[in-house]
């Protein structure tokens, strides 16, 4: 039974990760429509929040991979102008759509149907964030995949990653996560890189592209 589990979270971490778009869009629909992540619609209080705030400025956010829309409807709204949440499932959106609709955000939540691998953005932004959504980015596409939306970063502007680092019963990390938060350290300016003793042990990285002299 262990190695049978072993083997099938192997498989959705590899489709996750490597699988065509049109593929990956079934696997996440089928999650979200399933219940599976049911348990991320509410994460008021979470530990990216306080980053959220500091960095945002009154300014403009764009979440890769949003999922359900918890981050659009649980910061405060009075922290951000506008906020573009892009997630390749359809049923995450719809809840997210749902739920700023609920909450009376119309005016400030956009989201976009797509992979963010692929995605495009139509203008620039004081925050880019990745809430555990770069855990699903080979490792050898984290560099090429920031680099893009370095473009789209304001001057001044930040990244905002927030990855789950290992498990909070044994203190176990995740090997393949730490090389991702260590790549970052080395090849950017980070600005703040605390760690935090909750859920999934997560560490909140806040960082900017190099200057070059």
């Amino acid at each position: 039974m262990y190695i049978a589990r072993r083997a099938l979270t192997f498989v959705q971490g590899f489709l996750t990760s490597y699988a065509p778009s049109s593929i990956k869009k079934l696997f996440w629909d089928r999650n979200f429509s399933g219940g599976k992540w049911d348990f991320i619609d509410n994460t008021v209080g979470d530990c990216v929040y306080p980053h959220l705030e500091k960095y945002a400025q009154n300014g403009d956010i764009l979440d890769l991979g949003c999922g359900p829309g918890n981050t659009a409807n649980e910061l405060a709204s009075g922290v951000y102008r506008s906020y573009v949440g892009v997630d390749i499932s359809e049923i995450a959106l719809a809840k997210a759509i749902k739920r700023t609709k609920e909450n009376g955000r119309e005016e400030k939540n956009s989201f976009a149907q797509g992979d963010f691998l692929g995605y495009t953005p139509s203008q620039e932004f004081d925050v880019i964030l990745f809430r555990e959504s770069l855990y699903h980015v080979p490792y050898g596409q984290v560099l090429a995949i920031l680099g893009k939306y370095s473009k789209h970063l304001r001057k001044g502007g930040v990244f905002i990653v927030r990855l789950g680092t290992g498990n909070s019963n044994t203190g176990k990390k995740k090997k393949r996560v730490i090389r991702k938060v260590n790549l970052i350290k080395r090849e950017f300016d980070v600005l703040e890189s605390p760690e935090y003793n909750t859920y999934g042990l997560p560490t909140v990285l806040v960082f900017r592209p190099r200057r070059h002299s």
